[in-house]
């Protein structure tokens, strides 16, 4: 080939004029890793980065699939809902197992997200005809079924984790890996913002809500301290926020060490997430909903992350079970084995719970 010759046109508007710029050998902010966030140019690079036990930056890596399916066993034809669609990982599964003559729900609020998944999805061939995205919270399923005339579905799933491709963007405001607004919201859309809410509240509202949200030890005191700094100056950033609970834990000699403090910090984000997101409420909403959003026989598979997810989805099922709604549900979590966590750290936490709708009479 001509070294003069043009770029290929379709080259040309994909891959970068030239590399990002950035110092060191290898990129280390989000923005900088484009090799990453091109995969369809760059399958070497992604084939490292997971070999690794990482997630390219951009992605996202599904959790439990082979478990996930085994519990729904979708059949051609069938009609599943997926109330987290995400990247869409569980959901090219469920598309491939639902053909012909099947069709797939995907619920998502993220409208950042959605059309990338949806375009991802539409790529693999995946059209209207077998996939219908709805960009709605999984709190109003039954609405959404009744839009569309459904009067049930064979299999409900749901993801109730945060995705890596929102975790790792900076300027969602999910970590403080990286400095970034402080915004924490899946649907950034909607008010308020982490910043706005942890400005709107008081010492004892802050308390109530790292316990029930994150069951954080030290509530009260961090509570206080962080009304006390927001009241100096907004704490509108995820580094400065982290900063803050540091210099709480070390002023009340909390301080443990580094990795002990992270998790406290951890702790402080996820229950400010849970609160700007409404996730316990959409959640009970969904629990509520799910039997009845189901036929006969139908299956419903939810992943959980933290204790309260899990404590109101296994009591839903047993109250659900004692009630003759579910002829069947898990006894027992499943969890991620060896070779998942060892590919996929983030999966740890993972806890899968499964319930059947009994017949109806």
């Amino acid at each position: 080939m001509d070294p003069s010759a043009p770029e290929p046109a379709s080259d040309a508007l994909t891959r970068p004029k030239r590399r990002v710029r950035y110092p060191g050998k290898n990129p280390r902010r989000f923005e900088q890793k484009y090799k990453e966030h091109n995969p369809s140019l760059y399958p070497d690079t992604i084939e490292k980065v997971m070999a690794s036990g990482k997630t390219p930056a951009g992605s996202h890596r599904p959790i439990l699939v082979t478990e996930v399916l085994d519990v729904l066993d979708i059949q051609p034809g069938q009609r599943v809902v997926d109330c987290t669609l995400g990247f869409g990982g569980h959901a090219r599964e469920f598309l491939g197992k639902l053909l012909p003559g099947g069709r797939l729900i995907g619920l998502d609020v993220d409208p950042v997200e959605q059309p990338r998944t949806i375009a991802r999805l539409s790529e693999a061939g995946f059209g209207e005809d077998v996939f219908t995205p709805v960009r709605r919270n999984f709190a109003g399923i039954s609405q959404v079924l009744q839009e569309l005339d459904l009067n049930g579905v064979d299999a409900i799933f749901a993801d109730l984790g945060v995705s890596s491709m929102q975790l790792d963007d900076p300027q969602r405001g999910f970590s403080f890996k990286a400095d970034g607004p402080l915004d924490l919201r899946l649907n950034p859309q909607r008010p308020p913002s982490a910043s706005q809410l942890l400005a709107m509240l008081s010492a004892e509202k802050l308390a109530l809500l790292l316990e029930e949200n994150a069951d954080e030890p030290n509530a009260e005191i961090l509570a206080s301290g962080l009304v006390e700094a927001s009241g100096r100056h907004p704490i509108d950033r995820t580094q400065r926020l982290a900063e803050e609970i540091r210099n709480i834990l070390v002023q009340h000699r909390l301080s443990v060490d580094r990795e002990t403090d992270n998790a406290c910090i951890r702790r402080v984000f996820q229950a400010l997430r849970i609160a700007v997101n409404d996730e316990f409420g959409a959640l009970d909403a969904l629990l509520r909903n799910l039997p009845w959003c189901l036929k006969a026989g139908g299956k419903a598979c939810l992943l959980t992350f933290h204790s309260g997810e899990d404590r109101r989805v296994k009591k839903a099922f047993q109250t659900g079970l004692r009630e003759g709604v579910y002829s069947r549900i898990s006894e027992e979590v499943i969890r991620p084995g060896p070779e998942e966590l060892h590919a996929n750290p983030r999966s740890a936490p993972a806890k899968l719970r499964w319930a059947i709708r009994a017949a109806t009479e």
